[in-house]
Parts: structure tokens; sequence; C-alpha cells
């Protein structure tokens, strides 16, 4: 999946420890941390570089934690994504995780990735920090407790749910950040549904028109460059007035009621989700089949 979101003039290169090592964390999050940190350095490297992904075991003693007052003592994994890109002054680095905070052009970025991915390690009672220099490119370093237990396969539930799904249905994917619409993606598919992905409104409006079969849902972003999702749904809806439709959005339901962008009663999911909170929203929304032949 990097691969094809880096492009081919983007190398990617890989220094992994040689053992497993387990933190308590969500995967689909963690997925979505290492997928928004390649769009950055995707990003930062116009004409082409390297990407580098390396995760190690490090114990972070009482001096550094006396020098970083969010540590605490304990051995930690660390998880570095490094790039040869263009790299920040240290005016950006003091705000790179602020909430709709971006140096992209606009329309290209919503601010939200990184803050994204601050809150994700932060609920996983880890720490992250950005090292760069201009022109020297960038390097990312995620530090989340190292745990001893063995893994939990916390995404078979959801799978389980429509294990059963004698017919899959399908979804209108509409999402103008690439890395988090590969990730939907992956977990609409994985939970057994058909999916036609859309980078934009427009888009989207032109694969339902094509599109010969019924759709049953339509989950979009809430807040796209030039059209939104609610004058999506609306679109769609006008030539398909049985679609379902599921909003998602990094904004809180209660932020994008307040501003007037939905209404209170329709359906929400915030960024970021886990596979099992998107299986529970769908079977919501859309009910579950029943396994049995008649």
């Amino acid at each position: 999946m990097l691969e094809r979101l880096l492009g081919e003039d983007i190398e990617l290169a890989t220094r992994l420890y040689p053992e497993p090592i387990r933190v308590r964390a969500d995967p689909g999050q963690l997925q979505q941390v290492i997928m928004n940190l390649a769009v950055n350095a995707r990003d930062a490297m116009p004409q082409g570089g390297r990407l580098t992904l390396e995760t190690d075991v490090v114990e972070l003693d009482e001096t550094y934690a006396r020098n970083h007052v969010s540590v605490r003592p304990g051995s930690y994994v660390m998880l570095a994504v490094s790039d040869t890109g263009h790299g920040m002054d240290k005016e950006t680095q003091a705000r790179v995780f602020e909430p709709f905070f971006t140096t992209k052009e606009k329309g290209k970025g919503t601010g939200l990735g990184l803050a994204t991915i601050y809150g994700i390690v932060k609920q996983s009672e880890g720490n992250v920090w950005v090292y760069s220099e201009p022109g020297q490119g960038t390097t990312f370093k995620i530090y989340l407790p190292r745990v001893k237990e063995e893994v939990a396969a916390v995404e078979e539930e959801a799978r389980a749910r429509v294990s059963g799904r004698r017919e899959a249905k399908t979804v209108l994917l509409a999402e103008d950040e690439e890395s988090l619409r590969l990730l939907m993606r992956e977990f609409l598919e994985a939970l057994g549904y058909t999916v036609l992905e859309a980078g934009s409104g427009t888009d989207a409006v032109r694969l339902a028109e094509q599109h010969a079969g019924p759709i049953a849902l339509l989950m979009t972003d809430v807040v796209m460059p030039g059209m939104s999702g609610r004058a999506l749904a609306e679109k769609v809806a006008a030539k398909r007035p049985e679609i379902k439709v599921l909003y998602v959005s990094g904004y809180t339901d209660n932020a994008i009621v307040h501003h007037g962008v939905l209404e209170a009663e329709m359906m929400f999911l915030q960024k970021p989700f886990t596979m099992e909170a998107l299986a529970r929203k769908l079977e919501t929304i859309l009910g579950t089949q029943e396994t049995e032949t008649t």
C-alpha cells in the first residue's frame, strides 16, 4: 500500500527490529499514523527521494525523562519515519502538531493529519517528536510503551460480524485524503463490502451515475475541496433516493452540528476510527443480513 501511495520516484526502505515487539494500541490507528506520515513525506519530496521506516527497542532512562517532561522511564518501541525532503524550520516544527496548521497550499491539506497522529500516540500512552532541518529532510520518532502480553486479535470480532454475509453490499466511498481513503477502503473490504472509491465529490457523483447496480451506502468526508459531503449526499440521493449516508470527519460531531454543516440526527463517525467502530456503525445503518439459506 505504501509503495502505491509513494509512487515510483520515492524509494521505500525498512530497517526493522529482528524480533516481534508489541505495544498496546489499535492496529488500524497505527496504520493510519504510518500512512499520514508517508503522505507528508511524499509531499515533501516532489522530485523524489527516500522514505525510511525503522523500528527498534529503546530504554528511556531517568535522565531522558527529566529532559522530556511527558516521558516516563522504561522500555519503549520506537517507530521512526524519515524522508529526504525539503525539511522544516524551527517555527514550523513548533506548530506542526497543532490542529488545522498546514504549510500545504489551499485545498491540498486539512491540517488534521499530524494532529490526528499526536492524538493517537497520546491515546496509546506514547510520545512523538520531530527532528528536521531545512534542506536536510525530516524524521518523526514515535515511542510507545513496550508490553510483554500476547497480541489480541482485536479485528476478529469485527470480521465475525459479517463473516456470514450472503451478498456483498456496495459502498460508495468519498474521501480526498488519499492515505485515509486507502485505509477506509481496506477496512470496508475486510468487512465484506464492495467499494466504489472516489477522491472528490465530483468523482463520487460520476461513479454513482455510472454504476449499474444498487449502492447501499454513501460514506463521505464532511469537508472536501470543491464539493462538501452534504452537497454530495444531496446530489446522489436525487438519483438514488434509497441510499443511506454515513458522514466521517476529523472534527467532533458537536463541532460539525454547531457550525451548521450537519444536522444532529445524521449518521456520523469521527476520525480516527477502528474497524470495530466502523463495523458497529454500518450494522446500525444497514442492518445485518440473514446467514441462513432458504
